[in-house]
């Protein structure tokens, strides 16, 4: 069944202010049941994790309800399900934990294409331990990222390969089950960044052959904190630091200090309200998630396109997302244009859509772009027909100098 777009728009309060939001790679909006689950969490008891009283027993439930859910979300098992404040700040605390292992000689690879957040901490912790940091290139032109650069780096001393599961900035996604099956033949682990991923296609850890994954659910219509996903097994090997009373049990021995409960119970409700999205489909939340995926993906696709097409139309506009498999994120520049004031331009007339590199600095340098970037167009299950053609509208008249407010009122 197709996606039911304004049944989904009609429980995300934010969406009654009126703007045609394409802005989800920085955050998405946020549905009603997730906004109840924070609500219902600090309307309980709460207290330090335990079975002694209700406020115990409710922390308990809620922390093992949300390593459930994620866990169903990437394919992992609850107790691989860790959990932070940031992807960011999980991906420092892995990298520093792995490095403790690493010295001269070995060697970390990155990759060009990805988020400052999976490149700064690994090329970090490799030279504070005197490693060596191989970097893999993406295609400027095409925008995609060939498996067999990494053939070309890897060797018997590489001990990790990080590389994103798809760009923020151009929707790359690249091919993660053959990237691993080379990280793997030469020994070494691999960690992706799902980040931009996850908010877009369905998850399995297992299926894309990642060592660590982490995403974020504030991508996906849940709260602000981020989840690192592995096997058990694997983080039993891993000696983080850490406080010496505080538990050594497996995944908690890698959280820091008492977990945020409510927005532990915002992600549940996030994964639930995805599964919900396939109603009518029988099975368990992890099918009902694979289902909500395929009718997500496909609800995207075709509003990608419709964008492209009326991008395509228009002089003046150059698309930097062009990969043949990506995520429905589309990077433009203006030539002889600021992509700062095409954003500015768009807020004005209802569009939010910004501008900038989001932190994938070493992509936008390989682009050419330098440190500005250019305009991000970043779909969401919650964009209609309607917000792509405001988006295509609103281009057209910056791209004629039309002011907003005399074409916003036409539309009046």
């Amino acid at each position: 069944m197709p996606l039911d777009v304004p049944a989904l728009r009609a429980q995300i309060p934010a969406l009654t202010a009126g703007s045609a939001r394409f802005d989800a790679p920085g955050g998405t909006q946020t549905p009603q049941p997730v906004i109840d689950a924070v609500v219902d969490a600090l309307s309980r008891p709460l207290a330090v994790r335990g079975t002694q009283n209700e406020g115990e027993r409710n922390a308990e439930a809620i922390v093992a309800g949300a390593r459930s859910a994620l866990a169903d979300l990437v394919g992992a098992e609850p107790r691989g399900i860790v959990f932070g404040r940031s992807s960011t700040q999980l991906t420092y605390d892995l990298a520093r934990t792995l490095a403790k292992t690493w010295g001269p000689g070995d060697e970390v690879v990155v990759s060009r294409l990805d988020h400052d957040a999976n490149i700064r901490p690994w090329v970090q912790a490799a030279e504070a331990v005197g490693a060596t940091v191989r970097w893999v290139d993406f295609e400027p032109d095409s925008g995609e990222l060939p498996t067999a650069g990494f053939a070309e780096v890897l060797s018997a001393r590489t001990r990790l390969v990080a590389v994103t599961g798809a760009s923020n900035l151009i929707g790359t996604r690249p091919d993660l089950p053959g990237i691993a099956e080379l990280v793997h033949r030469a020994g070494a682990l691999l960690h992706v960044d799902a980040v931009h991923l996850a908010a877009h296609a369905s998850v399995r850890l297992d299926t894309l052959g990642a060592d660590f994954l982490v995403c974020s659910p504030y991508k996906f219509l849940g709260p602000h904190m981020g989840v690192l996903a592995s096997r058990p097994e694997l983080l039993e090997t891993l000696r983080p630091d850490k406080l010496l009373p505080s538990t050594d049990a497996v995944p908690e021995r890698l959280e820091l200090g008492t977990l945020p409960y409510e927005f532990l119970a915002a992600a549940r409700a996030a994964v639930d309200f995805l599964a919900s999205l396939a109603p009518g489909v029988d099975g368990t939340r992890r099918e009902r998630l694979a289902v909500a995926f395929e009718e997500i993906e496909a609800h995207e696709d075709a509003l990608r396109v419709r964008v492209e097409k009326g991008l395509s139309a228009l002089d003046g506009v150059v698309v930097h997302s062009r990969a043949a498999v990506r995520t429905p994120t589309l990077l433009v520049t203006f030539p002889g244009r600021s992509a700062a004031d095409a954003s500015r331009f768009l807020a004005e007339y209802g569009v939010d859509a910004p501008a900038g590199s989001f932190y994938a600095l070493e992509a936008s340098r390989h682009l050419g772009l330098g440190d500005a970037g250019g305009l991000r167009i970043g779909l969401a299950p919650y964009n209609s027909e309607e917000d792509a053609d405001r988006l295509l509208e609103g281009v057209a008249a910056f791209l004629t100098q039309t002011t907003a407010t005399s074409f916003a009122g036409s539309r009046a």
